[in-house]
């Protein structure tokens, strides 16, 4: 952007010395230079202090690792790429006849349980029996019951459901994979069906001018030529660079140099983005401008210079 305004610069300087006819001597030369120096300098400065420009923002989507709760050959993949799905429809299904196998065997030791428990019972009861043979019975029981439940849970989970409204994407899966439950290897990629959110990463020594609720605008690099306005919705208070975890390893100021930029959420509240909105995908890119309440009328040369960036958009070889 500040090239942008050089340029401009330049041309207009152009235009003066050949409307006018002024000589290129070393008096007129040098005044034009020092002159766009010191008018760029402060222009450039304020502008950028108070109305912030990120030439890296993004619309960020959530996303549902899907991981089956239990391990298995997939049989059957339902599930169709970008196809909406409703809460519980059926994604994949894994092979049950283990899982069935292994109900009916707990479900058979638990009808033998239960015999030995009445027969310990109706000993009881006649004299003839002892009161730690029936709490053994009991606890079998218990045991056994508790078993069947989770193999029922198990045999369940044969079956993955969609966790929520939305749809997978990239679907890779087939019949005949292997499917574990391991958290490290999920097997599709869940995309829920809730709005994107936007967000412009701007530099540390703007944040004295990043406030909530202030004007912003936002021009996408797919959609060239159109910039949305918007407002600023939240300047979140933590950034990635400075974030510990427990471990063995003590601060180090080498580990991470790099300052890192601030996480500004921006709500494009344009009427005309509704129209645009199913063509933005998840993850498009753009450039963002905030303006702040200070130096209003300097807020004019960022508007404009966004603009020549978005209508810079048509130009594939800048990208």
């Amino acid at each position: 952007m500040d090239l942008l305004l050089i340029l401009t610069y330049v041309a207009l300087c152009t235009a003066i010395f050949k409307v006018f006819r002024i000589p290129l001597n070393k008096w007129t030369v040098p005044t034009a230079g020092l002159g766009g120096i010191v008018l760029l300098g402060t222009l450039i400065f304020s502008m950028n202090y108070n109305h912030p420009y990120s030439e890296i923002s993004r619309a960020y989507f959530v996303t549902t690792p899907i991981v089956p709760a239990v391990t298995g050959i997939v049989t059957k993949v339902p599930a169709i790429s970008n196809t909406p799905l409703k809460m519980g429809d059926v994604m994949f299904q894994i092979d049950p006849i283990p899982y069935e196998n292994k109900l009916k065997s707990i479900e058979a030791q638990l009808t033998s349980a239960v015999d030995d428990q009445s027969r310990a019972k109706e000993l009881m009861t006649r004299g003839a029996g002892r009161q730690r043979d029936l709490d053994l019975a009991t606890a079998q029981v218990d045991i056994l019951e508790a078993n069947a439940a989770t193999a029922r849970y198990d045999l369940a989970r044969t079956t993955v459901r969609s966790p929520g409204d939305g749809y997978v994407t990239q679907v890779t899966l087939r019949p005949g994979m292997m499917a574990t439950s391991l958290p490290l290897r999920p097997v599709m990629i869940f995309v829920n069906n809730e709005s994107s959110y936007f967000v412009g990463w701007f530099r540390q020594n703007s944040m004295l001018r990043l406030s909530v609720g202030s004007e912003a605008e936002v021009a996408f690099d797919g959609i060239p030529g159109t910039v949305f306005t918007g407002e600023v919705e939240a300047v979140m208070p933590v950034l990635a660079e400075g974030q510990v975890q427990a471990s063995g390893n003590l601060l180090n100021p080498w580990t991470n140099r790099a300052p890192g930029r601030i996480p500004v959420v921006i709500k494009i509240t344009d009427e005309r983005y509704e129209a645009y909105r199913d063509m933005v995908p998840g993850g498009a890119y753009a450039q963002t401008a905030i303006y702040s309440e200070h130096l209003h009328h300097v807020a004019i040369m960022r508007k404009i210079l966004l603009r020549m960036s978005a209508w810079m958009n048509y130009l594939y070889p800048f990208h």
